[in-house]
């Protein structure tokens, strides 16, 4: 392929996920507000499972193939990415709100899941078994404990955050909604794959190794589709929607994705060391203790410039090692 059609491509596919991000968030949006439920819940549940469709794709893939490394450092690389990188960015952008429920039920909830997967991955490092693999009880307990998240998040939604029905919407039509939600993920994804591909051809053309290339585009591909819809979402005021989508995908990717990757192959962990794990636990913990830092209950533009450095250096670690 020519370079000339590769960055027109490349265009084609980074507008295509703009687009995509910006009807997600309207139809989401509006879907909250005639449910009468949260933005979060809804970030949580629609936009956080649409979002993390590439992992889920690629994950499942690997684990199918018998390629444990695909699936397992997918998801890991992913959540730190959305946590430190789009997170921290969405938050330097407008700051995010925190309710009582992220702080008390969802957030610790997600730290719980990283450490849920770590136990039950690592079980050689941790004494209590012959190798470390996630294995297809590791795999059922993490679905089990995904399907009692998502319950709980209906169950005791913060009512409070929840749009005003009244509130003047560009959308006013369930179906509308919903036709935008669907087309807006189709987008993403699409206009994703599109983009990351033209993306890694671009780089080969002009001689960038594929390590580099690993760890920079392709690496953050399968989280375009978070990073456009959380900016897109703090361009609109949309915290709560910005905020349910990282934590959403994150627990997505941990328990239901490893879970059901698990469930179908036991996945190693062998090539997992404790400064990766670190980090990834490292960075569900920031965003609690970023809540309570200058401004009480709000992750602001401090934290999120917090955030984005403990990526930068995570970064240059991977690059040193390479």
């Amino acid at each position: 392929m020519t370079l000339p059609i590769s960055f027109l491509l490349l265009i084609v596919g980074l507008a295509l996920v703009i687009l995509g991000a910006d009807a997600l968030v309207e139809g989401a949006s509006a879907i909250a507000r005639k449910l009468g439920v949260s933005e979060f819940v809804i970030g949580l549940t629609i936009v956080g499972m649409g979002t993390s469709a590439p992992e889920m794709v690629v994950s499942l893939l690997g684990a199918i193939k018998g390629n444990a490394d695909i699936a397992v450092g997918n998801v890991v690389g992913s959540n730190i990415f959305n946590t430190l990188l789009i997170l921290g960015l969405t938050a330097i952008i407008l700051p995010i709100g925190v309710s009582r429920a992220n702080l008390r039920r969802d957030i610790p909830l997600g730290i719980f899941s990283t450490l849920l997967v770590i136990g039950l991955g690592m079980d050689l490092a941790l004494h209590y078994g012959p190798e470390n693999t996630l294995g297809r009880i590791d795999g059922v307990i993490l679905l089990a404990a995904f399907a009692l998240y998502i319950w709980s998040c209906f169950k005791f939604d913060d009512k409070t955050t929840a749009p005003d029905p009244e509130e003047k919407a560009r959308v006013n039509k369930v179906w509308v909604a919903v036709l935008l939600v669907l087309g807006g993920l189709a987008g993403l994804v699409f206009g994703g794959e599109i983009f990351v591909d033209n993306a890694t051809e671009i780089a080969h053309q002009f001689g960038v190794s594929d390590k580099f290339i690993a760890i920079t585009l392709l690496a953050g591909g399968t989280s375009l589709p978070e990073l456009a819809t959380c900016v897109v979402a703090a361009a609109k005021k949309r915290g709560q929607l910005a905020l349910g989508n990282i934590i959403g995908s994150n627990v997505f990717n941990l328990l239901l994705i490893l879970g059901s990757a698990a469930a179908i192959n036991p996945l190693s962990f062998a090539d997992m060391d404790w400064i990766d794990l670190g980090v990834l636990l490292a960075s569900s913990v920031a965003v609690l203790l970023a809540a309570f830092t200058f401004k009480r209950n709000k992750i602001d533009r401090a934290d999120g410039a917090f955030l984005v450095a403990i990526w930068l250096v995570y970064m240059v670690y991977l690059f040193r090692g390479m």
